[in-house]
């Protein structure tokens, strides 16, 4: 079932490029950003985190945190961080159990890759639940950054 506004964000602890463990309730009274995506180094999830690269002092403006989430090892993302100087933790799912958990999961993907997250964004308020859900279908999309501001504006 996929998870809507007001709902309950899960929790998870997830390693980083920097190989440190990251949890979600670690930010418990900041506003979070996640943004999954399918796979670094690929074209749409380079412009989808250089969009929140690019934006960065807004949502630390704010107060709030971005994190980026996909199943590669913490090691690939450790380089594309470097590469894109991203200011923002990048998490491995590696075991896919969190992007299963936020709906944002392909079974299947291209060149019959087998479990991939979905693009998605989501915005957790500062109380942990779910402010914006947005997982999208084709991998192709962006989310919508204008309504990802607009909630973290209300």
């Amino acid at each position: 079932m996929a998870l809507q506004v007001g709902d309950t964000a899960p929790d998870f602890k997830l390693y980083s490029s920097e190989l440190t463990e990251v949890s979600l309730s670690a930010f418990k009274g900041k506003k979070v950003i996640i943004h999954f995506f399918p796979m670094a180094f690929t074209g749409t999830c380079t412009e989808q985190l250089c969009t929140m690269r690019d934006n960065f002092s807004y949502y630390e403006g704010i107060n709030a945190q971005v994190i980026g989430i996909s199943v590669d090892s913490p090691f690939s993302l450790g380089k594309f961080k470097e590469v894109q100087n991203y200011q923002f933790p990048l998490l491995s799912d590696f075991n896919k159990e969190v992007s299963a958990a936020y709906g944002a999961f392909y079974d299947e993907f291209v060149f019959g890759l087998k479990g991939v997250s979905k693009r998605a964004a989501f915005v957790v308020d500062e109380e942990g639940k779910i402010a914006y859900a947005e997982v999208l279908e084709n991998a192709k999309d962006l989310p919508d950054f204008k309504a990802i501001n607009d909630t973290l504006k209300a």
